[in-house]
């Protein structure tokens, strides 16, 4: 099985990448990981509604490119799915018992994803109202992978 994270943007803060990198040392032992960063779109500072979803589009776009017919897809999205961990875990599960053998995570940039990358979507997931930074999602979601394999994998790390 693989696991990647694909997302907008190129990760630029050292410490979010120690993080990560720790995480996908620890997911060695269950997965294969990859992250994939394609190129965000400069968004001007007062961007009309329509200049933000062309900018969403040419980004969605970008992730699609790296998703296959055959993946598994989470999208993560303001009005996905709150999911607890547990449940985050069984449906990665369910996913590769039903023959899914790549699992994307999908990190849109500032403004969010497309409506195509949501359509996309196996499953579109939230991880609350608040609003994150999605360089910091990327740390979250790693973590959160590594939780869910954990929990799969019947090991003690979850609480």
């Amino acid at each position: 099985m693989k696991v990647r994270i694909i997302t907008v943007g190129k990760l630029k803060e050292k410490y979010l990448k120690q993080g990560i990198a720790e995480y996908q040392k620890r997911l060695q032992r269950y997965t294969k990981w990859e992250m994939i960063e394609v190129a965000d779109e400069p968004t001007p500072d007062e961007a009309s509604e329509k200049e933000e979803m062309l900018i969403k589009e040419i980004e969605g776009e970008r992730l699609l490119r790296h998703v296959r017919p055959d993946d598994f897809v989470f999208v993560l999205a303001l009005n996905g799915e709150l999911m607890t961990s547990e449940a985050f875990a069984k449906t990665i599960e369910q996913a590769t018992i039903h023959g899914k053998s790549t699992i994307d995570f999908i990190i849109g940039g500032s403004l969010g994803t497309s409506p195509a990358v949501n359509q996309r979507a196996d499953q579109l997931v939230s991880f609350g109202h608040m609003t994150f930074p999605h360089q910091l999602m990327r740390l979250i979601m790693s973590e959160q992978i590594y939780r869910a394999f954990r929990i799969i994998n019947h090991e003690p790390y979850h609480k």
